[in-house]
């Protein structure tokens, strides 16, 4: 390799994972179109191999199609996927990325049958400040930390959780401001993150409480970090002294843990035993932890968001919804009753339709492979675009439309494909805390129902934010109004 290859090859590396760039906020169709030629495709097909080629193109000079993902989001991948197919290539600063979009190509991927894709590209993502966490494992190593785990995501675990979600939510949906308006996304946030320092660690409030949340925060915010350097005062090196602080602290409380009996999420992984003796050290306890307290929290807030937005963009859909809701009483339903809140149910699984917490996933290619009858190298970089499937006019009846009814039978559109809705990822590595997610953000949007009617402005429209995870761009502002009956 020359010199001047092994620059380029390190500044890729150094710049793979940036997607933190400036990008214009006003809509532009032309921007989401264009591109700047060609460029390199991936390795072509061996010769006599009958396999197709990737088709694609870079983007703009060393960024790539970076920007208009930041930007676009899902927008941006179904415009691939209705140019391209269900496999392309896109430039980024970090070399081409193939994009496997669909439901059989991202189910190829994400079953990952034959075991050619691994959480490589994940690592190099996040590792730094959510390493050894059960979503960058791979193979039999995370087949067997998955097994243990899942001892700590029982139903009756499960149940547990949900009866120390409540009180949480019922302290603070209340207290949300009424005589102005109120971003609901960062007011959901900072409750969900309350909720997972209650339930996850049996957390109380005080100082020591706000330095863990604070150091938690600190390390969400460093993965998207664009300078990646510990230069003192930034996003990375508040990471990383963040994530210290989080291994203190769960290290320094793990023999409390083990030694107690208590119901919260870290107690469970402290005792969690198979059949068969496996059981976590305390280093593969303090690194769950703190993925799983990232991974829950975030996902939560942006669905819950997402549901309380539609709400209060369709209110006939939140007086349905209420009326179940006050249906109940005042009594802390416990998890049957949340599930036999069926509107609600319909309006969180379109809220994931329409707006999944994790619109792509990514993997590498450890070997040559193919999707759908493309040849993929080994080493390629692959972004599933998972959300993608949830627009597919194939599956679903007017995609774009808030349509609720199309989960309840007879229509039962998820099940026009069984990739069709894919909000929690597939295959070995679908989301392990789906079931408690799914509850909690019931619970909230319940307590809300119950306690106040809420309004949005006619002229906002939802735009996300995509530099990592979705975030609604301007926070979702609504106006919160008791309700006379309960106060």
């Amino acid at each position: 390799m020359s010199t001047a290859e092994r620059v380029v090859r390190t500044a890729r590396e150094r710049f793979s994972s940036v997607l933190l760039l400036p990008v214009p906020q006003r809509v532009d169709d032309a921007l989401l179109r264009s591109t700047a030629g060609p460029g390199e495709p991936l390795a072509p097909p061996p010769a006599g191999s009958g396999l197709l080629p990737v088709p694609g193109d870079r983007g703009m000079p060393f960024l790539g199609h970076t920007p208009r993902y930041i930007r676009y989001g899902s927008d941006f991948t179904r415009h691939r996927f209705e140019r391209y197919g269900p496999v392309s290539w896109m430039g980024t600063p970090g070399g081409p990325f193939a994009i496997a979009a669909g439901p059989q190509a991202s189910r190829e991927v994400l079953a990952n049958a034959d075991k050619a894709f691994s959480q490589e590209a994940w690592r190099f993502t996040v590792d730094r400040f959510f390493h050894r966490g059960l979503m960058l494992l791979d193979f039999d190593e995370h087949k067997a930390h998955r097994r243990i785990m899942q001892e700590a995501f029982t139903a009756d675990r499960i149940a547990r959780y949900v009866d120390q979600t409540l009180p949480v939510v019922r302290e603070i949906v209340p207290s949300w401001a009424t005589d102005r308006p109120v971003r609901i996304y960062p007011a959901l946030k900072s409750l969900t993150l309350d909720v997972a320092t209650r339930v996850f660690m049996n957390g109380r409030s005080g100082p020591e409480a706000d330095r863990i949340n604070t150091a938690f925060v600190n390390c969400v915010r460093a993965a998207n970090a664009f300078v990646r350097w510990p230069v003192p005062g930034t996003r990375w090196q508040k990471g990383l002294t963040g994530r210290k602080v989080l291994e203190k602290w769960f290290s320094d409380n793990i023999a409390a843990k083990r030694a107690g009996d208590g119901e919260d999420l870290f107690s469970a992984l402290c005792h969690a035993v198979t059949g068969d003796g496996e059981r976590f050290s305390d280093a593969d306890i303090v690194n769950h932890m703190i993925f799983l307290m990232m991974a829950a929290h975030d996902t939560s807030t942006t669905t819950a968001a997402a549901a309380a937005y539609h709400l209060a963009r369709n209110p006939e859909w939140q007086e349905r919804a209420r009326a179940e809701s006050l249906a109940l009483g005042d009594a802390p339903p416990d998890v049957p009753a949340l599930r036999g809140l069926r509107t609600l149910e319909l309006v969180i699984k379109e809220a994931l339709r329409l707006n999944a917490p994790v619109p792509v996933v990514m993997r590498t290619a450890v070997r040559d492979t193919t999707i759908v009858g493309h040849h993929i190298p080994a080493g390629t970089r692959i972004l599933v675009a998972q959300a993608v499937n949830h627009f597919d006019p194939g599956c679903w009846t007017e995609p774009d439309r808030f349509d609720p009814e199309r989960f309840a039978e007879p229509r039962r559109e998820d099940k026009s494909d069984r990739d069709a809705w894919i909000p929690f990822g597939g295959g070995v590595h679908k989301c392990i805390g789906l079931h408690f997610g799914t509850l909690e953000v019931t619970a909230i949007l319940h307590e809300m129902l119950r306690t106040r009617r809420w309004t949005i402005d006619p002229g906002y429209r939802l735009r996300w934010d995509n530099t990592s995870l979705p975030v609604p761009v301007g926070g979702i502002p609504v106006r919160l109004t008791p309700l006379r009956s309960t106060g």
